[in-house]
């Protein structure tokens, strides 16, 4: 059972999430709260799978609210936060991404699209509106940044998954390395795609060699037994 937590000052739009959710026999609206503030501490105790988070709310925006739930965060379970906005939220829908987000779901979204969006974040993947997600991905890289500098797009540990990923580990072997789960894994991988802009893994182990960030002498990160083939 995929288990989500609501977030968002207006009641209706409450109400219309829950309404459409409950139908859907493997996921459960666990929570929600009116405010950013209310919510931070409920999510800490119910670990919801999934956080709908509005990014424009009085007092604190979704936008910190992310970026706290993401950074205090247990190494082994990552909050994953799917931000509710509308087209006119761009600007917002950036800032969400770059502090954690795992994707982003329009508020007018069909009922199977938001189920759809809910599954996917709860298992690792990452959501973004079709329409939009090129020009998304273009301005999610730093200013100023080569699109191709993957040190300046990719977080410490996102950089370390990318050069096991490069070395042919699968997810469960990176899960045992670096003692994450595997959802935890593939929520690494798949933002290392958003950002790098990789339309899959092979896309983004193939730029991580044509620009140098790693090499084909370059020893198996943890000690790992390559695979073979």
């Amino acid at each position: 059972m995929i288990t989500v937590f609501i977030v968002d000052d207006q009641p209706l739009v409450r109400a219309g999430i829950r309404m459409l959710l409950s139908g859907e026999q493997d996921i459960e609206v666990i929570g929600e709260a009116s405010s950013a503030m209310e919510a931070l501490p409920q999510v800490h105790r119910g670990q919801p799978d999934v956080v709908l988070m509005d990014v424009r709310m009085p007092g604190m925006d979704g936008v910190t609210a992310t970026r706290e739930l993401v950074a205090e965060s247990a190494a082994d379970r990552l909050v994953r936060v799917l931000v509710m906005t509308t087209f006119n939220d761009e600007d917002v829908v950036v800032e969400a991404l770059q502090a954690g987000a795992s994707g982003y779901l329009l508020k007018h979204a069909s009922p199977t699209e938001i189920a759809d969006a809910v599954r996917r974040v709860a298992s690792g993947d990452t959501w973004l509106d079709a329409t939009a997600a090129t020009a998304l991905v273009e301005r999610l890289r730093p200013r100023g940044c080569d699109p191709t500098d993957v040190s300046a797009l990719l977080t410490p540990r996102e950089q370390e998954v990318l050069r096991m990923v490069a070395a042919g580990l699968s997810n469960a072997e990176i899960r045992d390395l670096l003692v994450l789960s595997e959802a935890t894994v593939k929520t690494h991988v798949a933002r290392i795609l958003l950002k790098t802009g990789s339309r899959d893994r092979a896309a983004a182990v193939a730029l991580a060699y044509r620009t140098g960030f790693v090499h084909p002498e370059d020893p198996v990160p943890g000690g790992a037994v390559p695979p073979m083939g």
